[in-house]
């Protein structure tokens, strides 16, 4: 039994399996899924689980050294989100970030119900 951090079965397997510069993304409960990438969907109702929530969760257990969000999400609540998390972070389209979702090892689904709260985060090392 773990005595604490991410709970997940699933999603503990999933970030176990990442190495240097694989590709993460965290997404709300609309953001279409790519196929063939492992999904990890934590999505119950709209609003759970919060994005930010998630987001505080993955970063307590993994490392990462960059964040790419959607140029779209400038002044949202989510930006504001990353921007206390990441605040040197990679913009790029909202159609780029979904095409880069397609090259993600994991991608984890939140229940987040607010518009653009989506990061594609790369996976750096502890050492």
């Amino acid at each position: 039994m773990k005595k604490g951090g991410i709970l997940n079965a699933e999603l503990n397997a999933g970030l176990s399996r990442l190495g240097h510069g694989d590709l993460v993304v965290v997404a709300d409960c609309g953001l279409p899924i790519p196929p063939g990438v492992p999904v990890v969907d934590l999505a119950l109702v709209h609003g759970v689980p919060r994005f930010v929530d998630v987001l505080d969760a993955l970063l307590r257990d993994a490392v990462f050294q960059e964040c790419i969000a959607a140029t779209e999400a400038a002044g949202t609540e989510a930006d504001g989100w990353l921007a206390d998390r990441f605040p040197e972070r990679r913009a790029v389209s909202h159609e780029e970030l979904k095409a880069l979702s397609a090259d993600a090892r994991l991608f984890v689904r939140t229940g987040e119900a607010t518009a653009f709260a989506n990061a594609v985060l790369v996976c750096g090392v502890p050492f």
